[in-house]
C-alpha cells in the first residue's frame, strides 16, 4: 500500500483519511496545532475551489499552505505552474522530493508571512487553505504590500470570510472589511462544514473569492493616510469616530477644534460609529483631516 503511494504520490487519495494518516505515520509526521493544519478531504469542495480560480495553462499560481498537495494536484493537472509556500518542514520535504518532483512546481519553505514578500509578484492568482490563527494577517499583508493578483481564493474561518464580504452598517463590518475591499470585490462563495476536513476543526469554514477592482477605491498617493485613519476610527468599535480620533496619537495632537471642523467639512457629526461609514464618507473625512 505505502510503496504505491510513495512511488507515485500523485495517486494519493486526498479524500481518504486512512491514506493521509499512513503518509504522516510513515514519515513520522503529526498535525501541528500551531500551524492550524486541517486537510480538506471533500473532493467536491476542492473542485469548486479550483473552478473559482479558473487556472489556465501556463498561469503561475501561488498557493499558501498546500499541506500534502490536494489543491496543488488539481492546479498542476490543468496545466498551471504552482509556487507553493509551506511552513511545515515535513510536508515541504514530501512535496518537493516525492509528490511533485517532476512537475512544474516550486516549493518555498518557511513562514509565508516572510517568504511571500521576498519574491517579486509574478502570480496570476493566489489560493490557500489558510490557518485560522494567521489567515487574516496574511491577507492584510498582501494588500498592505500591494501584492494584488487579479483573483485570490481563500478558505478561512467562516467569521473571517463574513467580515471580508460585509457591507457598511452590518454587524460584521470592520477595519478588515475596509482593507480587503479597498482593491477587491469580495464574495463568500460557499461554506465548508467542519466534517469536510481532517482532522475536523471546531468551526465551519468558508471560501471567499477576491476579484480585483479595475481601480482601487483610494488613489495610491492617499493609501497610507487612508489606512492609518481607518485603524484609528475602528480602534474601539463601541466608541464614536470623534472619541476614537481624539484618543488616537496620530490625530489628538491636532486638537478637538480641528477634528470638529474636519467632521463638518465631511458632512459628518462625529457621533457616528466607524462601521456605519461608507467608503465615500471615509475618503471625505480623510481628505478633510489632511486639508
Amino acid at each position: 500500500m505505502l510503496s504505491a503511494i510513495f512511488n507515485d504520490m500523485w495517486n494519493l487519495n486526498y479524500s481518504s483519511t486512512s491514506e493521509i494518516a499512513e503518509v504522516l505515520s510513515s514519515h513520522s509526521l503529526a498535525m501541528t496545532k500551531k500551524f492550524g493544519q486541517n486537510f480538506l478531504i471533500s473532493p467536491e469542495a476542492r473542485e469548486r475551489i479550483v473552478s473559482l480560480i479558473k487556472p489556465q495553462e501556463g498561469d503561475e499560481i501561488w498557493e499558501i499552505g498546500p499541506g500534502l498537495g490536494a489543491i496543488t494536484h488539481l492546479l498542476l493537472s490543468r496545466g498551471a505552474s504552482v509556487k507553493a509556500f509551506e511552513i511545515d518542514h515535513g510536508f515541504a520535504a514530501i512535496l518537493r522530493s516525492e509528490a511533485f518532483a517532476d512537475e512544474d512546481f516550486t516549493l518555498i519553505e518557511g513562514d509565508a508571512l516572510e517568504t511571500l514578500f521576498s519574491l517579486p509578484p509574478t502570480f496570476s492568482s493566489i489560493v490557500g487553505n489558510l490557518p485560522y490563527n494567521v489567515g487574516s494577517e496574511i491577507i492584510a499583508r498582501l494588500i498592505e504590500r500591494v501584492y494584488l493578483p487579479p483573483v485570490m481564493v481563500f478558505t478561512l474561518q467562516k467569521e473571517v470570510a463574513d467580515r471580508m464580504a460585509a457591507t457598511p452598517g452590518s454587524p460584521d463590518y470592520s477595519s478588515f472589511s475596509v482593507l480587503t475591499q479597498l482593491d477587491y470585490i469580495n464574495t463568500r462563495a460557499f461554506i465548508i462544514k467542519a466534517g469536510a476536513f481532517y482532522p475536523a476543526p471546531n468551526v465551519d469554514s468558508a471560501v471567499v473569492v477576491m476579484k480585483r477592482r479595475n481601480e482601487s477605491l483610494v488613489p495610491p498617493d492617499e493609501r497610507t493616510l487612508f489606512l492609518s485613519m481607518v485603524r484609528a476610527l475602528f480602534s474601539q468599535r463601541r466608541k464614536t469616530i470623534r472619541n476614537n480620533l481624539l484618543s488616537s496619537k496620530a490625530y489628538s495632537s491636532r486638537g478637538k477644534e480641528f477634528i470638529e471642523k474636519a467632521f463638518a467639512s465631511a458632512s459628518l457629526s462625529g457621533n457616528e460609529r466607524a462601521e456605519k461609514l461608507s467608503f465615500a464618507e471615509l475618503i471625505a473625512l480623510m481628505r478633510a483631516l489632511e486639508a
